[in-house]
């Protein structure tokens, strides 16, 4: 009898940490925007995604385009060994995707694209 009844509770706690393994991972594959990043290359990207994009003086018209910037944001690999991420205020990240590189300064309150290129 005390089997069964350990049995029991086993397979109430398993139940309940199937229905919690079942929303989590539902909300992380679904379309509501939940993303987990861990590496620091996501959460750096994570963090220029969620902050309104400028671009600087210098930067030539034609790479003025909002919907390249957002590419190099979601899909672009940041190298850490190149960038700055030392300065005050303004971190400065070199973001690079399919041989070309973003120069991208992280501010705290915004981001601002200066330059555009090929690798």
């Amino acid at each position: 009898m005390a089997f069964l009844r350990r049995l029991g509770w086993y397979l109430v706690g398993l139940s309940i940490g199937i229905v919690f393994l079942v929303f989590f991972l539902k909300k992380k594959s679904g379309e509501e925007g939940i993303d987990f990043c861990y590496f620091p290359n996501c959460r750096v990207l994570k963090d220029m995604r969620s902050k309104p994009l400028t671009f600087g003086e210098a930067l030539p018209e034609k790479y003025r385009d909002t919907i390249l910037i957002k590419s190099f944001l979601t899909d672009g690999d940041i190298d850490f060994g190149k960038s700055d991420t030392k300065s005050e205020p303004c971190k400065t990240y070199i973001v690079e995707q399919d041989a070309q590189i973003l120069r991208v300064k992280n501010c705290p309150d915004k981001i601002i694209v200066e330059n555009v290129g090929i690798n």
